[in-house]
């Protein structure tokens, strides 16, 4: 049996529960660790104002690591899904204030912006043969200049009641962006585990050859996970805008790098083949806890961003780590 036979053999014979529903422990000590020691440290962590505050910070972060989610686990990667939150959140306020169209209409173009630069860059990997890492990158560039000239560099304020609801409406006394993630990864979950789609978006990033052995479509599978990857940055910047009632065209400046460490330190491979939409929840919680609790203890910006690069890299260490251990017994 020919070596791409018998990897074919193994991708069919998988089981996609483990991969699809993994979350690594240490994640999970991380959470209640980190929360621990924020309480001890800032006797305002525990009020329910602020907890309501991290699901609120953690619900953007969290919808554009879904997305990272995805391609990430594919063996892909998608660097600009910062800059399509500002560009959809732009769009979308251009359609509600400047068009004055209807509020679901503004809602639709936000998600639209998305999922088109999201196409763009499946349409140049798959197509154009170009490195994902260079296509995303050109992408981070070219959203955020466009959301600027959009914009003539100013954010765009007065969005309608319906669409600011989305962001700062409270039913039961809880943020509505949180309802809006808490649907999202219920679906997108539900699509990774237990549809063709995730099957065949994890089986791409565990073994692509033996993906192509098995027919599938690798090409245009992946042109359909940076959409998605796009639209899911798209409402995010929806969310975005709606909280803070605007259109900002700097909006999302360096989410990319918050999202793409949620989903690692929540258990995504990043190298393919394993994902985990409950994962990156919990991952996107974590971020969440560190920001706000940095926050708290007034610790300037730039120290924030040296700390989510070092959980970065010491999650991937760790995910290496484990990986060489069970490769050894």
């Amino acid at each position: 049996m020919s070596e791409n036979a018998s990897a074919a053999r193994r991708s069919r014979s998988w089981t996609l529960g483990a991969r699809s529903t993994y979350v690594r422990i240490e994640s999970l000590f991380v959470l209640f660790g980190l929360s621990a020691i924020m309480a001890v440290l800032s006797p305002y962590f525990l009020q329910t104002s602020n907890l309501l505050n991290i699901l609120l910070a953690s619900a953007t972060i969290g919808v554009l690591a879904i997305g990272a989610t995805y391609v990430i686990s594919s063996a892909g990667l998608d660097l600009s899904l910062g800059s399509v939150l500002g560009l959809s959140s732009v769009v979308g306020a251009v359609t509600a204030e400047r068009l004055g169209m209807p509020w679901p209409l503004a809602v639709a173009a936000c998600l639209a912006a998305g999922a088109a630069a999201g196409w763009v860059n499946g349409q140049l990997v798959t197509r154009a043969g170009i490195p994902a890492f260079i296509v995303t990158l050109g992408m981070l560039g070219i959203a955020r200049g466009l959301a600027l000239v959009i914009s003539d560099g100013r954010a765009i304020y007065g969005l309608p009641e319906g669409l600011v609801y989305l962001g700062q409406g409270r039913p039961f006394g809880v943020p509505m962006p949180v309802f809006i993630f808490i649907g999202v990864a219920i679906l997108t979950h539900y699509i990774l585990s237990h549809t063709r789609f995730g099957a065949h978006t994890l089986a791409i990033g565990d073994n692509e050859a033996a993906a192509r052995a098995t027919g599938i479509r690798v090409g245009r599978h992946r042109r359909r996970l940076y959409t998605f990857s796009g639209l899911m940055a798209g409402i995010a910047g929806l969310i975005f805008m709606a909280r803070v009632n605007a259109g900002d065209p700097t909006a999302g400046l360096n989410y990319e790098l918050t999202a793409i460490t949620a989903a690692i330190i929540g258990g995504t491979n990043l190298f393919g083949g394993r994902g985990s939409i409950l994962g990156t929840m919990i991952g996107a919680l974590i971020m969440g806890v560190l920001q706000n609790g940095l926050n708290l203890l007034a610790v300037q910006s730039y120290y924030q961003q040296m700390a989510i690069g070092a959980v970065l890299i010491l999650a991937v260490f760790l995910d290496q780590w484990q990986a060489r251990r069970a490769q050894a017994r």
